[in-house]
């Protein structure tokens, strides 16, 4: 049985991966979660762990001057310490939720030869994270650092939940046909545990097999919640134009995605798109 430790409690990617073992795999796994709101972890032992998943960090936040320390404290500084301190305790392996933002790109399709650029606090406090800890990696301390898109499903937070809550609330959608890289929180769920029974190290980019535009991902929460809903393509010309101009449109309409080519992109798919946004809209709405 493998023993797994979860760093970072009330964390949606956290829970969710603890629920996916705990629902499907309900004797192959040992999982515990420890927060990391105080320095409280410092005092528990990782020696009975075979692997550690970092989930704790700050996100989805507006950005500001006077919190920017804060991002770099605990994206960057806490992973590393945790990340010492597993070393030190002789756990194998340790799994980094990084992020797509460490490319720090809008729109465009990213390669095996993309250079890292992050703009945001986000994105440079992840980018240097996975610095610091690619220095503690050997044969006997396995790192795994994961660059996912966005991640969707019921409860999550981002873009995903901006889009569910324009189609609730308005009549009328752009219809825009761009491609989002993405990834569904199962499938996700699913490539941590794959990494960790094959003691995999280095660096992953989870990815769902097929891409995605907004307007289908509009149109799959519309059908799920019963909703009928316009999609207008002179309103999508204008959300093209506005994402020029304004950073939100262009995140939210602009093509952004990962090369699928096999030697870049690792894609994997257990669930496919159309099934996962339907099935998270549904359950949003039970919540």
């Amino acid at each position: 049985m493998k023993r797994i430790l979860i760093t970072g409690a009330g964390s949606y990617i956290g829970a969710s991966f603890a629920k996916y073992l705990t629902d499907n795999f309900p004797n192959a796994y040992e999982v515990d979660t420890v927060d990391m709101l105080t320095d409280s972890w410092k005092e528990t032992s990782f020696s009975s762990y075979d692997a550690i998943f970092h989930v704790a960090g700050i996100a989805h936040i507006k950005e500001t001057q006077e919190n920017a320390p804060l991002y770099y404290k605990v994206n960057r500084d806490l992973p590393v310490q945790v990340a010492e301190k597993a070393k030190a305790d002789g756990v194998s392996q340790f799994v980094f939720l990084s992020t797509m933002s460490v490319y720090g790109m809008e729109t465009g399709v990213i390669t095996k030869d993309t250079i890292p650029c992050p703009k945001s606090n986000y994105g440079k406090s992840k980018l240097q994270a996975e610095q610091g800890l690619s220095q503690l990696a050997d044969d006997h301390f396995k790192v795994v650092i994961l660059r996912p898109p966005m991640v969707f499903g019921a409860g999550c937070k981002g873009n995903y939940q901006t889009i569910a809550k324009i189609v609730d609330k308005l009549p009328v959608f752009p219809k825009v046909k761009n491609q989002r890289s993405l990834i569904y929180i199962d499938n996700l769920c699913s490539f941590v545990k794959m990494a960790i029974d094959k003691e995999l190290s280095g660096l992953y980019f989870p990815d769902n097999a097929h891409r995605v535009d907004t307007f289908s991902m509009a149109k799959a929460i519309a059908d799920a919640k019963g909703k009928k809903i316009w999609f207008s393509s002179l309103l999508g010309l204008c959300a093209k134009a506005a994402g020029v101009f304004i950073p939100m449109a262009r995140k939210a309409f602009g093509t952004l995605v990962y090369s699928n080519t096999e030697d870049f992109a690792y894609c994997y798919c257990v669930v496919n798109n159309a099934d996962a946004l339907r099935f998270s809209a549904e359950q949003e709405d039970k919540v």
